[in-house]
């Protein structure tokens, strides 16, 4: 039997959508093809007509077409002031009809960061939230006691895109009704249950504290450049974007894209610290030990970190 897979975009970028064309091994066609899939419906993709959508809505909430798994890409807008009219389609709010939709659904699945915890326009005009979450607080569009027909809560597949292997699997495991462990932000724990900073090729550099203060060496990015990677949850370094690299392979710090507080609203090549000390310590570390095995760690730097680093 068919999987019914319907994708709507509420308030985003069209990033996740982006980041889903590239996936590989599988393929989306691959994909579509292993699971039976069928796409019902995509703002970017599908070559239905105006009418034809609508029809093909009122077919899905009338219950006369199964709706298997319903996608949702983007925040969903509630401005101004509740109404949701910075955000419409075909005259009604946009979520309007994802709620709708949602209730019809056998899954519900949060495609991106914005659609799971609101992302950039959280907590301003644009009121925005996400399907089950508004940043890390339960609730959103959807109450925090809601579950889909299927059993299961949302599912929030986050990131700034979602690495389109974490959708790829998500569905996967749906259509075949395999088991998905969900950590507390409902988020499959096989890709949100290690940290960034796990398979970080520049672990040994944060261990012994051989840090960088500007870009373009090799050095650890956590304790000034505003490096996220010890505090998020996320598969980045497990499985490399396009099987290639990752933020803080290139270089580049990470930004925490997968966690409910994203974007923080401070610089993102910043740490903030006292007296060289990050405010925000890795997960599960207690400050008091961790001053004191810092402090030793840097003083015991072999001298190939530091000459790799350019420091001798």
């Amino acid at each position: 039997m068919a999987v019914n897979i319907l994708w709507m975009q509420s308030g985003g970028c069209g990033g996740d959508t982006m980041s889903f064309l590239c996936a590989d091994d599988p393929g989306i066609d691959e994909l579509f093809a292993a699971i039976d899939g069928r796409l019902l419906w995509h703002p970017s993709l599908s070559p239905l007509s105006p009418d034809e959508a609508r029809a093909m809505l009122a077919s899905v909430l009338a219950e006369e077409t199964p709706l298997d798994v319903l996608v949702v890409e983007g925040a969903i807008v509630f401005g101004p002031n509740g109404t949701g009219a910075f955000d419409m389609k075909g005259g009604r709010p946009k979520k309007d009809w994802l709620a709708d939709l949602a209730r019809v659904a056998r899954y519900v699945v949060a495609a991106g960061t914005c659609a799971a915890f609101g992302g950039f326009g959280r907590g301003d005009e644009i009121d925005a939230r996400g399907l089950q979450f508004t940043g890390a607080a339960p609730g959103g569009l959807l109450p925090a006691g809601f579950r889909s027909r299927g059993g299961l809560p949302v599912l929030n597949l986050s990131g700034c895109p979602v690495h389109p292997a974490a959708l790829s699997s998500a569905l996967t495991s749906l259509a075949y009704g395999a088991p998905i462990e969900l950590d507390n932000f409902q988020r499959p724990a096989d890709w949100y249950g290690t940290l960034v900073h796990q398979g970080c090729t520049r672990n040994e550099y944060h261990e012994f504290r051989v840090e960088e203060r500007e870009f373009g060496q090799n050095g650890c990015l956590f304790f000034y450049m505003g490096c996220h990677g010890p505090v998020t949850g996320a598969s980045c370094n497990k499985t490399l974007w396009n099987e290639r690299s990752s933020k803080t392979r290139a270089g580049v710090p990470c930004f925490g894209c997968t966690e409910p507080y994203f974007p923080k609203r401070a610089p993102l090549f910043e740490t903030k610290n006292i007296e060289g000390v990050p405010v925000q310590l890795p997960r599960g570390v207690d400050r008091a030990h961790y001053l004191a095995y810092k402090g030793m760690a840097a003083a015991a730097a072999p001298q190939r970190l530091l000459e790799r680093k350019g420091k001798v």
